[in-house]
């Protein structure tokens, strides 16, 4: 507001040194735009203060030793995605591509969560109290007793994608097969969720060159697998150095005490820990790809 307030000041002694007509409308108009954009700006920090003051409160309801970082603005250029060497079928080029990390300096992780078994309402207040943002990969077979419970996801800003309808090992099948799995969870959370997915995990993390050409065809853009698995207790890494790198997609489940030694929520707080204790904040895959 003081810039805004500096440049009305000099528009004004400017005007009382004899502008008249459409030079003083012109800059009357300039300091009404200036200060208008000094309050957004002031408003945008504002807002952002609040935002971290309420993640604040909701790091304490919720049992965080620490307040989650908050993740830098989605990047303006998207940085490019390949395959991981490694990873590739034959004509892998032709396919959309498989990664475990998504190329970035931002220090950021990306936290997906498969299948949609367990489904606890306090999990849903928990994330969106803590504006901590994931994505979403559904298998039809555990998903269908509750798609309510997923269309709240959905409203609250997750993105839904594609875990096949039955969580079958799709190498195990043959094309037509894999099609069937991949193209029917398409079509069913685009008749549920009103939205065709553009992403594709497969189940266990297993694929072949018939995999990626189904996903291909059914709208598929890419398949991000993950470099880190999180449970209740302990996170699992995929690298040798053990830990977290920057852009690193970690994985966990839908599950409850039945599978785990804990809940959900029990899970996010040691994810977080995990994830704040290392510098790192939770952002938004879609964001980045």
């Amino acid at each position: 507001m003081a810039v805004a307030a500096l440049l009305v000041a000099a528009l004004g002694t400017a005007c009382g040194s004899g502008d008249s007509g459409p030079d003083k409308a012109a800059k009357a108009k300039a300091a009404k735009a200036a200060e208008a954009g000094a309050a957004g700006a002031l408003s945008a920090a504002e807002k952002a203060k609040a935002a971290q003051q309420a993640r604040v409160v909701a790091a304490k309801k919720w049992g965080l030793r620490k307040t989650p970082l908050a993740a830098p603005p989605a990047p303006k250029e998207k940085p490019e995605i390949t395959t991981r060497d490694g990873f590739e079928v034959e004509d892998q080029e032709e396919y959309p591509n498989v990664f475990t990390t998504v190329p970035t300096e931002d220090k950021v992780v990306f936290l997906t969560i498969d299948d949609g078994s367990e489904k606890d309402p306090e999990f849903l207040k928990m994330m969106q109290e803590l504006k901590i943002p994931y994505t979403a990969f559904l298998s039809d077979y555990v998903v269908r007793d509750n798609y309510p419970y997923f269309k709240k996801m959905q409203d609250a800003g997750v993105t839904l994608n594609n875990h096949t309808l039955n969580h079958r090992y799709m190498p195990g099948l043959s094309y037509e097969q894999q099609r069937e799995e991949i193209c029917g969870q398409q079509d069913t959370i685009q008749k549920q969720f009103g939205k065709r997915p553009t992403l594709f995990r497969p189940p266990y993390g297993n694929y072949n060159q018939d995999t990626l050409r189904a996903a291909k065809s059914c709208g598929i853009k890419a398949v991000p697998l993950w470099n880190a698995e999180a449970f209740t207790n302990r996170m699992d890494y995929r690298e040798w150095d053990r830990d977290l790198h920057p852009g690193d997609i970690i994985l966990t489940h839908f599950r409850g005490k039945e599978d785990w030694k804990g809940t959900m929520p029990d899970m996010i707080r040691h994810v977080m820990k995990t994830v704040t204790d290392k510098g790192y904040a939770v952002a938004r895959l879609e964001d980045y790809l």
